[in-house]
């Protein structure tokens, strides 16, 4: 039936393959042929752009443009018109509308055993509960949690609990995933370290401070951490300097910078999450491609990007340090990644080398 529809449709239209369309514009007045213009796709690639928009303006121009001219006319005519009438008059110091409040904070729910518990909706209660093993397994693979633990077996792990999962000869887990409603685990505590102290046992060279970590503490003053970049300097001591999330700007950063080319005994430093610029990263980098005791630099997650240039000069310092074996930075572009990779592996290559030789050595002895 389709078919025969759309024959008869042909047939109908090839009454119209014989039709000269130059006399039939010939017989259209002005009025007609306007409004055939009129109807024109705009969008049509075919005509020229004078003609997709034709012009519709009736009225005869009135002079030359001058455009202080028309925004004099303009800022006159918004003054002249009149406000839009409110639907609620003004009234001062009254608030119009819903007034905001915060949500209060739910009470957690302690359980027989004094844990907090999560309550989940009924909906997802129930799909939960009543889900097969198959389902489960299904919804692991595609959340991409398949070779993962659940948190029952983690913790289990860590205070060596004895799950049914758990193969008592190994100690390895083989059982598939699983459903468990997650438990809420305390927050780790915030950093109690003396900043103070440590910047003093710094700038004095303590032999006993190895390791000094200020990550997550936000309030200390720039100039007590231009202080701590300033004795690192002259340290030989110190092995660990961790900076993260301490809001460290880049006046410090080139502090930093300076130091590492003096310092010869630090070997990790970590200064991620902080608000350290491109040129202060490139000024860094500079001192570690000198620099012969860093095995360990992270200083991802900086604000702003930082754009093809940096990353090459990045990519270039690395290249020159011959000792770094980590680093932390997630490079956009494939280029400065790919060199930056190539120079960890050499790097890596060449301090396992050194460690065979170290090997034989000893054990020819």
């Amino acid at each position: 039936m389709a078919g025969i529809k759309k024959y008869c449709m042909w047939q109908d239209l090839d009454k119209y393959k014989d039709i000269d369309e130059d006399e039939i514009l010939a017989k259209l007045t002005p009025e007609e042929l306007e409004q055939l213009s009129a109807e024109f796709d705009p969008d049509n690639v075919l005509l020229p752009p004078r003609d997709r928009q034709k012009d519709q303006t009736t009225k005869d121009p009135t002079g030359p443009y001058d455009r202080k001219h028309l925004m004099d006319f303009l800022e006159k005519k918004a003054k002249q018109e009149e406000d839009v009438e409110e639907r609620v008059p003004y009234e001062s110091g009254k608030k119009r509308g819903k007034v905001w409040q915060a949500k209060e904070d739910a009470k957690p729910i302690i359980n027989d055993d004094g844990e907090e518990e999560i309550i989940l909706s009924e909906e997802w209660e129930d799909a939960l509960t009543t889900a097969t093993e198959d389902e489960l397994v299904e919804l692991a693979a595609v959340l991409g949690l398949h070779s993962m633990l659940n948190q029952v077996q983690y913790q289990a792990s860590i205070v060596d609990k004895k799950v049914s999962d758990i193969d008592e000869e190994s100690g390895k887990f083989h059982g598939v995933a699983k459903y468990a409603v997650p438990k809420l685990l305390p927050q780790e505590p915030p950093n109690d370290t003396d900043v103070e102290k440590g910047v003093k046992q710094v700038k004095d060279n303590d032999p006993e401070l190895k390791d000094l970590n200020l990550n997550n503490i936000k309030n200390i003053a720039i100039p007590t951490l231009t202080d701590l970049a300033e004795g690192l300097k002259q340290n030989t001591n110190l092995v660990k300097l961790s900076l993260s999330n301490t809001r460290l700007t880049d006046a410090v950063a080139l502090k930093i910078a300076e130091a590492l080319s003096e310092n010869k005994s630090l070997k990790i430093l970590n200064l991620e999450s902080n608000f350290i610029s491109g040129k202060s990263i490139i000024a860094i980098m500079e001192s570690v491609a000198t620099n012969t005791s860093l095995l360990e630099l992270r200083i991802a997650n900086q604000r702003g990007v930082l754009g093809n240039k940096v990353e090459m000069e990045i990519a270039k310092a690395l290249e020159e340090n011959k000792t770094l074996l980590k680093f932390g930075l997630a490079f956009e572009r494939a280029g400065p990644r790919t060199r930056a990779h190539d120079a960890l592996l050499r790097n890596l290559e060449f301090a396992r080398k050194q460690r065979s030789k170290v090997e034989d050595d000893e054990g020819e002895k």
